[in-house]
């Protein structure tokens, strides 16, 4: 299995011309688009301005908490190709993976046995389900063993303080796609040091997979 990478809460163009200039791209790059309470929050007029005029080489991704209708209108016309979607229901999410014609993934927090069962009410709606820590906007991890032996047709992405000195290479028995964001970072910042050696690793793992 090839292990894909996520960055995420991209805050800066600078930043994201370097991630989609690397040798090695990751296959998501995320934005967070309504959550105000992150610290990589952009408002509309921002992110409009960072997506402008940079040739792109991942798929990009609108993080979204329980969007509104306004929400979705901001970003209706910008290129995102996946929607990740925190606190909302199956029946809530599907009209608007119809609507905007969107690549779906599923934001599951997790805490225990229990929460990791509540995949399966997605599995329609689904294109990636992505397991998270209860408390994903304070950088916080879960025990990732919870979804080990997960038997799921949809790729599996996890999320969840992980870090670049962890060892990723653990992770590709458990899942498709590492989505790491607060672990590139420096002071606050993304750190372009961090986003480079998690780009060679993912390359690495994946050569000597």
């Amino acid at each position: 299995m090839k292990l894909q990478g996520k960055i995420c809460g991209v805050t800066d163009k600078k930043t994201l011309e370097y991630i989609n200039n690397h040798p090695y791209p990751p296959q998501f790059i995320g934005f967070i688009v309504n959550y105000k309470k992150s610290k990589r929050y952009l408002k509309p007029s921002k992110l409009k301005d960072i997506l402008k005029n940079v040739k792109k080489k991942s798929y990009y991704v609108a993080v979204l908490v329980k969007p509104t209708k306004t929400d979705l209108k901001n970003i209706s016309t910008l290129p995102f190709d996946y929607y990740q979607i925190y606190n909302m229901k199956p029946q809530e999410i599907e009209p608007i993976k119809k609507k905007y014609k969107k690549k779906i993934i599923v934001a599951l927090t997790v805490n225990n046995k229990n929460d990791v069962k509540k995949y399966k009410s997605y599995n329609d709606i689904a294109d990636i389900l992505l397991f998270d820590s209860k408390g994903y906007e304070k950088s916080l991890s879960f025990n990732y063993n919870l979804i080990k032996n997960l038997k799921s047709k949809i790729k599996i992405m996890i999320a969840g303080n992980i870090q670049i000195d962890d060892q990723l290479e653990n992770f590709v028995e458990i899942a498709d796609i590492i989505d790491i964001s607060g672990g590139l970072e420096t002071s606050g910042l993304k750190d372009i040091s961090k986003i480079n050696f998690f780009l060679n690793n993912i390359k690495k793992i994946n050569h000597e997979n």
